[in-house]
Protein backbone atom coordinates (compact mmCIF):
# COMPACT_ATOMS: atom_id res chain seq x y z
CA UNK A 1 0.00 0.00 0.00
CA UNK A 2 0.82 3.21 -0.53
CA UNK A 3 2.60 5.57 1.96
CA UNK A 4 -0.16 8.23 2.03
CA UNK A 5 -2.88 5.96 1.37
CA UNK A 6 -1.73 4.33 4.17
CA UNK A 7 -1.62 7.43 6.58
CA UNK A 8 -5.13 8.28 5.64
CA UNK A 9 -6.09 4.96 6.28
CA UNK A 10 -4.89 5.59 9.62
CA UNK A 11 -6.55 9.08 9.62
CA UNK A 12 -10.09 9.51 9.01
CA UNK A 13 -11.55 5.92 8.23
CA UNK A 14 -14.38 7.12 10.64
CA UNK A 15 -17.78 8.07 11.88
CA UNK A 16 -19.07 10.14 14.19
CA UNK A 17 -20.73 8.79 16.95
CA UNK A 18 -23.85 11.14 18.25
CA UNK A 19 -23.09 14.06 19.55
CA UNK A 20 -23.94 15.23 23.46
CA UNK A 21 -24.40 18.48 25.07
CA UNK A 22 -22.97 18.66 28.83
CA UNK A 23 -25.33 20.44 30.90
CA UNK A 24 -24.57 24.06 32.84
CA UNK A 25 -23.47 23.05 35.95
CA UNK A 26 -25.67 25.40 38.52
CA UNK A 27 -24.27 27.79 40.73
CA UNK A 28 -26.73 27.34 43.08
CA UNK A 29 -24.74 27.09 46.28
CA UNK A 30 -21.31 28.53 44.83
CA UNK A 31 -20.09 31.45 43.29
CA UNK A 32 -17.19 30.52 40.48
CA UNK A 33 -14.92 32.55 42.53
CA UNK A 34 -15.94 30.66 45.46
CA UNK A 35 -15.13 27.17 43.30
CA UNK A 36 -12.01 29.10 42.36
CA UNK A 37 -10.94 29.69 45.71
CA UNK A 38 -11.40 25.40 46.36
CA UNK A 39 -8.81 24.78 43.96
CA UNK A 40 -5.36 23.98 44.72
CA UNK A 41 -3.17 25.49 42.37
CA UNK A 42 0.65 24.02 42.54
CA UNK A 43 3.73 26.35 41.61
CA UNK A 44 7.55 25.62 40.88
CA UNK A 45 8.63 22.00 40.49
CA UNK A 46 6.10 19.56 39.52
CA UNK A 47 6.28 15.94 39.65
CA UNK A 48 4.05 14.06 37.22
CA UNK A 49 1.89 11.06 38.64
CA UNK A 50 3.91 7.94 38.49
CA UNK A 51 7.33 10.22 38.19
CA UNK A 52 7.51 9.66 34.32
CA UNK A 53 8.63 13.73 33.79
CA UNK A 54 8.99 17.06 35.70
CA UNK A 55 7.40 20.53 34.96
CA UNK A 56 9.86 23.20 35.68
CA UNK A 57 7.06 25.81 36.26
CA UNK A 58 7.82 29.53 35.75
CA UNK A 59 5.86 32.26 37.66
CA UNK A 60 3.98 32.03 34.43
CA UNK A 61 2.19 28.72 35.19
CA UNK A 62 0.17 27.63 37.69
CA UNK A 63 -0.78 23.01 37.78
CA UNK A 64 -4.02 21.67 39.10
CA UNK A 65 -3.45 17.77 40.02
CA UNK A 66 -5.61 15.32 38.34
CA UNK A 67 -8.39 15.44 40.60
CA UNK A 68 -8.68 19.28 40.48
CA UNK A 69 -8.59 18.82 36.61
CA UNK A 70 -11.26 16.71 37.00
CA UNK A 71 -13.39 19.15 38.81
CA UNK A 72 -13.16 21.89 37.03
CA UNK A 73 -13.75 19.75 33.78
CA UNK A 74 -16.94 18.70 35.03
CA UNK A 75 -18.27 20.81 37.59
CA UNK A 76 -16.69 23.97 36.12
CA UNK A 77 -17.27 23.54 32.43
CA UNK A 78 -19.73 20.67 32.37
CA UNK A 79 -18.28 18.46 30.69
CA UNK A 80 -18.92 14.38 31.16
CA UNK A 81 -15.98 12.57 33.49
CA UNK A 82 -12.84 11.73 31.34
CA UNK A 83 -10.91 8.66 31.72
CA UNK A 84 -8.37 10.49 33.51
CA UNK A 85 -5.39 12.84 33.14
CA UNK A 86 -1.95 13.76 34.89
CA UNK A 87 -3.31 17.50 35.45
CA UNK A 88 -3.58 20.50 33.87
CA UNK A 89 -1.93 23.51 33.27
CA UNK A 90 -3.44 27.09 33.05
CA UNK A 91 -1.62 30.81 32.82
CA UNK A 92 -1.18 32.52 36.44
CA UNK A 93 -3.08 35.63 35.20
CA UNK A 94 -6.08 34.55 33.84
CA UNK A 95 -8.50 32.27 35.42
CA UNK A 96 -9.97 28.90 33.70
CA UNK A 97 -13.34 29.95 34.21
CA UNK A 98 -13.32 33.53 32.53
CA UNK A 99 -14.23 33.44 28.62
CA UNK A 100 -11.02 34.01 27.78
CA UNK A 101 -9.67 31.31 29.99
CA UNK A 102 -7.88 28.15 28.65
CA UNK A 103 -5.74 25.31 30.11
CA UNK A 104 -3.30 22.63 28.69
CA UNK A 105 -4.49 18.94 29.40
CA UNK A 106 -1.82 16.59 30.07
CA UNK A 107 -2.02 12.46 29.46
CA UNK A 108 0.70 10.03 28.79
CA UNK A 109 0.40 7.04 26.41
CA UNK A 110 2.60 4.22 26.71
CA UNK A 111 2.62 2.79 23.47
CA UNK A 112 6.08 2.23 23.47
CA UNK A 113 9.33 3.62 21.77
CA UNK A 114 7.90 6.10 18.33
CA UNK A 115 10.89 6.40 16.24
CA UNK A 116 11.55 9.66 14.53
CA UNK A 117 13.24 7.99 11.57
CA UNK A 118 10.45 9.57 9.16
CA UNK A 119 11.16 13.05 10.78
CA UNK A 120 12.54 14.23 7.39
CA UNK A 121 10.47 12.69 4.61
CA UNK A 122 6.87 13.62 6.07
CA UNK A 123 5.47 16.25 3.62
CA UNK A 124 3.17 18.34 5.65
CA UNK A 125 1.17 19.66 3.07
CA UNK A 126 0.04 16.18 1.38
CA UNK A 127 -0.54 15.21 5.05
CA UNK A 128 -3.06 18.26 5.54
CA UNK A 129 -4.98 17.36 2.67
CA UNK A 130 -5.39 13.65 3.51
CA UNK A 131 -6.67 14.97 6.77
CA UNK A 132 -8.86 18.06 5.20
CA UNK A 133 -10.49 14.81 2.99
CA UNK A 134 -11.20 12.33 5.81
CA UNK A 135 -13.08 15.47 7.69
CA UNK A 136 -15.24 15.76 4.25
CA UNK A 137 -15.88 12.54 4.48
CA UNK A 138 -16.82 12.42 8.19
CA UNK A 139 -18.86 15.46 7.98
CA UNK A 140 -21.41 13.20 5.51
CA UNK A 141 -22.31 10.60 8.21
CA UNK A 142 -22.19 14.22 10.85
CA UNK A 143 -25.22 15.50 8.32
CA UNK A 144 -26.94 12.28 8.10
CA UNK A 145 -27.29 12.84 12.13
CA UNK A 146 -28.12 16.06 11.45
CA UNK A 147 -25.34 17.95 13.15
CA UNK A 148 -23.62 20.73 12.12
CA UNK A 149 -20.24 20.01 9.90
CA UNK A 150 -16.55 20.59 11.24
CA UNK A 151 -13.86 22.16 8.67
CA UNK A 152 -10.42 21.33 9.27
CA UNK A 153 -9.43 24.60 7.88
CA UNK A 154 -5.58 24.31 7.99
CA UNK A 155 -2.78 24.90 10.08
CA UNK A 156 -2.25 27.39 12.34
CA UNK A 157 1.16 26.26 12.87
CA UNK A 158 2.75 24.13 10.75
CA UNK A 159 4.17 20.67 12.29
CA UNK A 160 7.60 20.87 13.72
CA UNK A 161 10.09 17.95 15.14
CA UNK A 162 12.71 19.34 17.17
CA UNK A 163 15.56 16.01 16.91
CA UNK A 164 17.66 17.33 19.41
CA UNK A 165 14.70 17.65 22.55
CA UNK A 166 12.16 14.95 20.76
CA UNK A 167 9.39 16.99 20.73
CA UNK A 168 7.06 17.68 18.15
CA UNK A 169 4.16 20.45 18.09
CA UNK A 170 2.26 21.93 15.69
CA UNK A 171 -1.39 24.38 15.23
CA UNK A 172 -4.77 23.42 13.71
CA UNK A 173 -7.57 26.12 13.05
CA UNK A 174 -10.98 24.63 12.89
CA UNK A 175 -14.49 25.60 12.30
CA UNK A 176 -17.66 24.18 13.37
CA UNK A 177 -21.17 24.83 11.16
CA UNK A 178 -21.83 28.68 10.56
CA UNK A 179 -19.88 29.58 13.68
CA UNK A 180 -17.65 32.73 12.45
CA UNK A 181 -15.06 31.74 15.73
CA UNK A 182 -12.90 29.67 14.70
CA UNK A 183 -11.08 26.97 17.39
CA UNK A 184 -7.21 26.88 17.93
CA UNK A 185 -6.24 23.32 18.51
CA UNK A 186 -2.45 23.66 19.71
CA UNK A 187 -0.87 20.33 19.95
CA UNK A 188 2.65 19.12 21.74
CA UNK A 189 4.13 15.73 21.62
CA UNK A 190 7.06 14.50 23.99
CA UNK A 191 8.65 11.47 22.75
CA UNK A 192 10.17 9.20 25.43
CA UNK A 193 11.52 6.08 26.24
CA UNK A 194 8.31 4.18 26.82
CA UNK A 195 5.48 6.36 25.31
CA UNK A 196 4.50 9.98 24.49
CA UNK A 197 3.56 12.62 26.94
CA UNK A 198 0.43 14.60 25.14
CA UNK A 199 -0.16 18.23 25.88
CA UNK A 200 -3.27 19.48 24.38
CA UNK A 201 -3.95 23.50 24.61
CA UNK A 202 -7.17 24.93 23.02
CA UNK A 203 -8.68 28.17 22.66
CA UNK A 204 -10.38 30.41 19.95
CA UNK A 205 -7.92 30.99 16.94
CA UNK A 206 -8.08 35.54 18.15
CA UNK A 207 -5.69 34.02 20.79
CA UNK A 208 -2.98 32.41 18.30
CA UNK A 209 -0.15 34.40 19.16
CA UNK A 210 -0.63 34.76 22.65
CA UNK A 211 -0.57 30.77 22.97
CA UNK A 212 1.81 30.10 20.87
CA UNK A 213 4.12 31.96 22.58
CA UNK A 214 3.36 30.56 26.39
CA UNK A 215 3.10 27.33 24.75
CA UNK A 216 6.77 27.60 23.90
CA UNK A 217 7.66 28.08 27.20
CA UNK A 218 5.42 25.11 28.11
CA UNK A 219 7.75 23.00 25.71
CA UNK A 220 10.61 24.28 27.37
CA UNK A 221 9.80 23.43 30.54
CA UNK A 222 8.22 19.73 30.54
CA UNK A 223 10.54 16.91 30.13
CA UNK A 224 10.97 13.27 30.78
CA UNK A 225 12.66 12.17 34.31
CA UNK A 226 15.45 9.82 34.20
CA UNK A 227 14.59 6.93 32.98
CA UNK A 228 12.43 7.60 30.94
CA UNK A 229 13.90 9.37 28.12
CA UNK A 230 13.78 9.12 24.52
CA UNK A 231 17.90 8.33 24.67
CA UNK A 232 17.48 5.74 27.24
CA UNK A 233 15.36 3.37 24.84
CA UNK A 234 17.10 -0.14 24.60
CA UNK A 235 15.94 -2.15 21.34
CA UNK A 236 16.57 -5.37 23.40
CA UNK A 237 14.34 -4.82 26.09
CA UNK A 238 12.00 -2.13 25.41
CA UNK A 239 8.71 -2.50 23.71
CA UNK A 240 8.83 -0.11 19.79
CA UNK A 241 5.33 1.48 19.02
CA UNK A 242 3.74 0.50 15.50
CA UNK A 243 3.42 4.19 14.47
CA UNK A 244 5.66 7.29 13.52
CA UNK A 245 5.44 10.92 14.17
CA UNK A 246 2.88 10.77 10.62
CA UNK A 247 0.59 9.24 12.86
CA UNK A 248 1.12 11.31 16.23
CA UNK A 249 0.02 14.43 13.66
CA UNK A 250 -2.84 12.90 11.97
CA UNK A 251 -4.15 11.74 15.33
CA UNK A 252 -5.58 8.53 13.93
CA UNK A 253 -3.85 4.95 14.17
CA UNK A 254 -4.61 1.20 14.95
CA UNK A 255 -6.41 -0.57 17.19
CA UNK A 256 -3.37 -2.40 18.90
CA UNK A 257 -1.88 0.98 19.79
CA UNK A 258 -3.98 2.78 21.65
CA UNK A 259 -2.49 6.46 21.48
CA UNK A 260 -5.56 8.79 21.57
CA UNK A 261 -7.97 6.15 22.78
CA UNK A 262 -8.36 8.30 26.27
CA UNK A 263 -9.02 12.03 26.13
CA UNK A 264 -7.24 14.28 24.19
CA UNK A 265 -7.81 17.61 24.36
CA UNK A 266 -10.84 20.30 25.09
CA UNK A 267 -11.99 21.93 21.57
CA UNK A 268 -13.01 25.30 22.06
CA UNK A 269 -15.74 27.07 19.83
CA UNK A 270 -17.35 30.20 20.71
CA UNK A 271 -18.41 29.16 24.72
CA UNK A 272 -19.65 25.87 24.34
CA UNK A 273 -18.29 22.70 24.62
CA UNK A 274 -19.49 19.31 22.67
CA UNK A 275 -18.34 15.78 22.31
CA UNK A 276 -17.18 15.41 18.79
CA UNK A 277 -16.49 11.42 19.22
CA UNK A 278 -14.69 9.81 16.32
CA UNK A 279 -14.29 6.06 15.72
CA UNK A 280 -10.78 5.82 13.42
CA UNK A 281 -10.39 2.21 11.92
CA UNK A 282 -11.26 -0.18 14.07
CA UNK A 283 -13.41 1.74 16.95
CA UNK A 284 -10.45 4.11 18.97
CA UNK A 285 -12.83 6.39 20.62
CA UNK A 286 -10.91 10.08 20.40
CA UNK A 287 -13.31 12.99 22.93
CA UNK A 288 -13.15 16.20 22.52
CA UNK A 289 -15.18 18.44 24.09
CA UNK A 290 -16.54 22.23 23.73
CA UNK A 291 -17.13 24.25 26.84
CA UNK A 292 -20.87 25.67 27.53
CA UNK A 293 -20.85 28.37 29.70
CA UNK A 294 -21.01 28.51 33.34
Amino acid sequence: MKKSALVFLCLFLAVLTPLAYAEDPQPTEMTLAEFEATLNYQHGDIDLPDGIATLKLPESFRYLDPEDTERVLVMAWGNPEGDGTLGMLFPSDISPLTEDGWGVIITYEEDGYVSDKDADSIDYEDLLKEMKDGVAEANKEREKLGYESMEFVGWAAKPYYDKESHKLYWAKELSFGENPVHTLNYNVRILGRKGVLVLNAVAGINQVSAIANDMNQVIAFTDFNPGHRYSEYNSKTDKAAAYGLAALVAGGIGAKTGLFAKLIGLLIAAKKFVIVGFIALVGILSRIFKRKEP
